[in-house]
């Protein structure tokens, strides 16, 4: 007994889990500060009387900033450091919401939440999960990393309820204000708890005295040298020679889509559409929580059938399911929330980010060791067509009156990317000069 006692009082976390805890919290604020926008359509539309094609563009410049940020974010965090690029982005977030209440014109509207909050949140985005799992973590990065993923989509939607409650009862302004407060209570966490590397707190990775290692070793850029001309430049020819296979264009075209068919046109218009027919602001936007709850169980059940199943064929299955839900969403709007519509939301959970496991799967396969920097701009694809999707239907919504449409290309588009990820070769030649 007295050696339990001493073995429990010795026994202290691991850095590595009070970063990685840390990120999760980042993670999870900058997805609700980048989706809170979508609640917010109708608010400005009233107000100020600006058309949901104008608004949408805001939404497409954020949704389009997130995506291109993130393959350079990683070249700042290893110059500046993960504090410092996290606790800015946070100061840049809480500048483009707060800033908004004092705006006239929609071009500002653009500059504030498109621009700010856009290259903000888009500092956060997956490529800061690649950071900590590849510097903190030996063992455990595949769990780490389907936690903080599953952080950064269901942070796009569990907080929107607060949000639209807010936007409802007070004003979209105290909505916007609240988002810029909360940008600036995580920034002492961040300042407190984020470390950027092992060797700063006098630790090695998780696991790395597991597997023998006395450094953090497995951890980028501790050991191995730097790519010739800095990260940034390594990003870019990286992208010139992953375009050269085929695999490469299947894969972003694919994703382009799953971006269009979730954050562009579910995350951005779900809310809107709803209200359309007579549904409540604040229960569309609860619809949309539940969403962001069961896509962390769709992550999680992902990443297990992908070390199980072909990831070719899971992507094919859920976007050829994703297509014929979004077919028949039209017909289950209603003032009410309806059975069909809670089978709908569930079923839609679980594959919001479902194809993250078996894309970042297939990114290893055909480009080893470049596979994550690959899969970064396999993201910035998945946020081109959010962010067109997000403007073509606030267009499609001023000028025939309905959403419908975008519904039904949105369904039509998955399967497409259905088709486009069966043609991925298993294998073929992958990019060995990469590693």
């Amino acid at each position: 007994m007295p050696s339990r006692l001493t073995s429990l009082r010795r026994w202290r976390p691991h850095w590595a889990w009070l970063v990685a805890a840390t990120a999760f919290v980042a993670l999870l604020s900058a997805g609700a500060f980048r989706a809170a926008p979508s609640v917010l359509i109708d608010p400005l539309h009233a107000e100020f009387g600006w058309s949901r094609g104008t608004i949408s563009l805001a939404v497409s410049v954020n949704l389009l900033l997130y995506g291109l940020i993130a393959p350079f974010s990683a070249a700042l965090m290893e110059r500046l450091g993960m504090r410092r690029v996290v606790a800015g982005a946070l100061v840049l977030v809480a500048a483009g919401s707060g800033l908004t209440v004092l705006m006239t014109a929609s071009w500002q509207l653009l500059l504030c939440w498109g621009v700010l909050v856009g290259a903000g949140t888009g500092a956060m985005a997956l490529t800061f999960v690649a950071t900590v799992t590849g510097r903190w973590f030996v063992t455990h990065r595949g769990l780490v990393s389907g936690i903080l993923t599953a952080a950064s989509a269901a942070g796009q939607l569990v907080f929107l309820p607060l949000v639209a409650g807010l936007a409802t009862g007070h004003g979209w302004r105290w909505a916007s204000l609240l988002i810029a407060a909360a940008a600036l209570a995580v920034v002492p966490v961040v300042l407190l708890c984020l470390r950027d590397r092992p060797r700063d707190v006098g630790t090695v990775a998780y696991g790395a005295s597991a597997a023998g290692e006395t450094h953090d070793t497995g951890s980028e850029g501790e050991t191995a040298a730097r790519p010739a001309g800095g990260s940034a430049a390594h990003a870019l020819r990286i992208l010139r020679r992953a375009m050269r296979a085929p695999a490469f264009w299947l894969l972003a075209g694919g994703f382009a889509i799953c971006g269009a068919s979730t954050n562009g046109l579910i995350g951005t218009h779900f809310v809107p559409a709803a209200h359309d027919h007579g549904m409540p602001a604040t229960a569309a936007a609860g619809l949309l929580a539940v969403v962001g709850i069961f896509d962390i169980v769709g992550t999680v059940f992902s990443g297990w059938l992908t070390d199980r199943v072909d990831p070719r064929l899971l992507l094919a299955v859920y976007y050829v399911l994703r297509g014929l839900s979004l077919a028949i969403l039209p017909q289950l709007f209603g003032p009410t929330t309806e059975p069909p519509m809670w089978a709908f939301i569930v079923f839609y959970g679980l594959d919001w980010v479902a194809t993250v496991p078996p894309t970042v799967a297939l990114c290893r396969e055909w480009f080893a060791d470049a596979g994550p920097i690959v899969f970064g701009w396999v993201f910035a694809s998945h946020q081109i067509g959010a962010a067109l999707a997000a403007s073509g239907a606030g267009f499609v919504r001023d000028h025939l009156g309905s959403y419908d449409l975008a519904w039904y290309a949105a369904g039509g588009l998955c399967v497409l990317a259905a088709w486009m990820s069966a043609r991925i070769r298993r294998h073929g030649e992958t990019l060995e000069t990469f590693r």
